[in-house]
């Protein structure tokens, strides 16, 4: 048996209802869509701040999920690699000798130095403990009638083995310089005890000088010493004896003339032992010139040459 619905029956006794019933049921669509309008996350409706929509859960999961940022992944980065710069080549220098240890101060070349024949130069006189030896590499001597040359008229040992003579308040005394004395102001000559009291008393100490270049005579060939060392590979040469103030040395390679550098301490240097053993020629302040052969490569032993230089 079919049931009758009672709303069927109420529809067939009032025919208006059925007109209500349709316009509740468009207005329920009506609201829906309105509601499926709406924004996520329960906002007032444009238009209808009245109106507010719950959102679902599972609306608010998808909202969620949408507004969470994935952690960023951890990335490791290799390090750079380090490239070392490959260190510049630096030319090989040559083994040195005990003998070539010694660091120049600059060589002089021709013409240097201002002390000259004919000029008298000022300065100071004191005295020291000399012995002979000193920094132009002579030997100690029993002749103490020497000096120790000032720093900038040593002009790089151009003055070793000058004479000099210099005058004080009590005399007149004639020197030879076989040292440096690199504190002493310019004009100034540090002398041996002995040769100072020839010139003021000792308690003085330090008294005003006036000294001049001399050329004596008498002294018989100029001499040369190989320096402790010396091979055909290096050498040392220095030059003794000489009348006058030695400017430059030279040795001969092969067909032509060779100038060495000239050291502080009094030797004239082949660093690669060029002209080592061979001939040599020596010219003075003035341009004069001695040339001599056959002087051996015999180290610490002097040996004298053929001529000397004009007196002045």
């Amino acid at each position: 048996m079919i049931t009758e619905r009672p709303w069927a029956a109420a529809i067939a006794e009032r025919p208006w209802l059925a007109g209500g019933l349709i316009s509740a049921a468009t207005t329920v669509v009506i609201l829906g869509l309105i509601v499926v309008t709406q924004p996520r996350g329960g906002e007032p409706a444009a238009g209808n701040p009245s109106l507010v929509v719950a959102a679902s859960p599972a609306a608010s999961a998808a909202v969620s999920a949408e507004s969470t940022v994935a952690p960023t992944a951890k990335v490791t980065v290799t390090p750079k690699a380090t490239v070392k710069p490959t260190p510049k080549a630096t030319k090989a220098k040559p083994k040195q000798t005990k003998a070539s240890r010694t660091t120049a101060r600059g060589a002089s070349g021709p013409g240097t130095g201002r002390i000259q024949f004919g000029k008298t130069y000022t300065g100071r006189a004191t005295f020291y403990a000399a012995t002979g030896a000193g920094n132009c590499s002579f030997e100690a001597s029993g002749d103490l009638m020497i000096g120790a040359m000032n720093q900038r008229d040593y002009a790089n040992s151009q003055a070793c083995g000058a004479h000099l003579s210099v005058t004080g308040p009590k005399g007149t005394v004639t020197i030879k310089i076989v040292d440096r004395c690199p504190e002493c102001p310019p004009g100034a000559i540090d002398l041996s005890r002995q040769a100072f009291a020839k010139i003021a008393p000792i308690s003085a100490g330090r008294v005003p000088i006036s000294w001049h270049l001399l050329s004596p005579s008498g002294l018989g060939p100029v001499s040369y010493r190989y320096k402790t060392g010396s091979s055909q590979y290096w050498c040392g040469i220095q030059v003794r004896n000489h009348r006058n103030p030695v400017r430059s040395l030279q040795v001969k390679t092969g067909n032509s003339w060779k100038s060495l550098e000239r050291q502080d301490y009094n030797y004239f240097v082949s660093d690669g032992g060029s002209g080592c053993g061979g001939a040599i020629r020596v010219t003075d302040i003035y341009g004069n010139q001695i040339t001599d052969t056959g002087i051996r490569i015999s180290p610490d032993q002097t040996q004298r040459g053929t001529s000397q230089f004009p007196a002045r």
